[in-house]
């Protein structure tokens, strides 16, 4: 059985790409076992086992996980669930209960995974947050957003990754864009008919990825995020400065550590996405999970906590430790097509022309892909990604464009060219 922890691990269609780095050091201090919903690929290097269930790109049932974990328990103690996939963290807080495990709080992760939950313990709280409501048709929209005033923001109650987020500046516009929050929907997640009319915050929005452990919230990681595509809200990249002084800053710590009290979430890693405007930070969701598209990762470039060992740890009931061991600053950027329904023959980078900040420089989609930039493409639209490493925010940005302008990309019957997305 070995001496390590055993920690159960709820795969997702989430990929290699994005969550390797995850099961490679959670793999060096932690037996690994896969409840999966098909054969494992790359992922049977860094685990110890696994037992298929379902189908990966469906909503693998919850009692069928639990009865899985179950048996697993009783051949060898289980010490921990965990799951980095917005559309399975429910069902990880389910198994966790099942097995009296941390993070089994089925309400607080419910209240993280439902938008609307989510508004009403923070108002019910006071903690700082957009004007919301809930509309089940467009009348209500209307009326909700007259009550709010334009702008207005609306918003899918169960997505994630800005997905169906959009801004509308009138009705005509809100009539026009309602389906379009209404119905995106992502594999294995769910969706409702009704939607959020939020006030509009403008930027600066940040993110805190934080580990929590018995009720104490550990922030780790603060992300300066860059949208773009508007009147989407599409991520375009992210940087992690590890000296950042928003990350000690009192007022955003209490916001904080009141937004994790008022949901009631105590166990677990969290992804806090807050606007920061003249009357102070104001949250606008709390994810029961790690930050996506390698925030995260560059948590652990910028600093050296591993986010991955502090997942498992807290997962396990376990305070992390979390030691800085560099200070570094690290972003990722993301890229897109021109045109919609452009159909790739090849992406690639000139690597003469890369910085030596860049960390990683990769395709994200195969030849023959056929991608569009948002609304259409939203994170699915993306087809390349950049990481860099530099000791400023401003050399980080500029090895970002450096980048940029080394990608290239051949789509179908046309020669390849050089081009810059962001």
């Amino acid at each position: 059985m070995g001496d390590r922890p055993l920690l159960l691990v709820i795969a997702s269609a989430i990929g290699r790409q994005y969550r390797e780095y995850l099961l490679k050091s959670m793999s060096s201090s932690y037996r690994l076992h896969l409840l999966a919903g098909g054969e494992p690929g790359w992922e049977q290097q860094y685990i110890s086992g696994w037992t298929v269930l379902g189908n990966l790109q469906e909503t693998i049932d919850a009692a069928e996980l639990s009865a899985a974990a179950r048996e697993l328990a009783s051949a060898e103690p289980v010490h921990g669930v965990f799951s980095w996939d917005e559309a399975r963290v429910l069902q990880c807080a389910k198994v966790a209960a099942a097995l009296g495990l941390p993070g089994g709080d089925v309400d607080a992760a419910m209240r993280c995974r439902d938008k609307h939950l989510t508004r009403a313990a923070l108002a019910a709280a006071g903690v700082p947050q957009p004007a919301s409501a809930l509309a089940e048709d467009l009348d209500q929209a209307l009326a909700a957003a007259d009550r709010i005033g334009y702008p207005v923001v609306l918003k899918p109650r169960a997505m994630a990754g800005s997905l169906g987020v959009v801004r509308v500046d009138s009705p005509a516009e809100l009539a026009g864009q309602l389906p379009f929050a209404r119905d995106i929907t992502l594999p294995g997640a769910w969706r409702y008919d009704s939607v959020l009319v939020e006030e509009f915050l403008p930027d600066p929005e940040v993110s805190i990825d934080s580990a929590v452990h018995a009720g104490e919230v550990l922030p780790m990681f603060l992300a300066r995020k860059e949208l773009g595509y508007p009147p989407y809200f599409e991520e375009l990249g992210h940087l992690v400065d590890a000296a950042d002084p928003l990350l000690s800053d009192p007022q955003l710590g209490a916001v904080l550590r009141q937004a994790h009290a008022a949901l009631g979430f105590t166990d677990g890693m969290t992804h806090t996405e807050l606007k920061l405007t003249p009357d102070g930070p104001k949250v606008i969701e709390v994810n029961a999970r790690l930050g996506g598209d390698l925030i995260p990762y560059l948590g652990l470039l910028a600093t050296g906590m591993d986010p991955g060992l502090a997942a498992a740890a807290v997962a396990c009931g376990r305070r992390p430790e979390l030691v800085a061991r560099r200070q570094r600053v690290a972003a990722v950027r993301f890229y897109y097509p021109e045109r919609p329904g452009t159909t790739i023959a090849e992406v690639g980078f000139d690597r003469s022309g890369l910085p030596a900040e860049v960390d990683r420089a990769e395709p994200t989609v195969q030849p023959g892909a056929v991608v569009s930039p948002p609304p259409a493409g939203t994170i699915f639209g993306r087809i390349a990604l950049v990481t860099v490493v530099a000791d400023t925010p401003h050399r980080c940005r500029q090895a970002l464009a450096e980048a940029g302008a080394a990608l290239l990309i051949r789509t179908a019957g046309k020669a390849a060219a050089a081009v810059e997305r962001g």
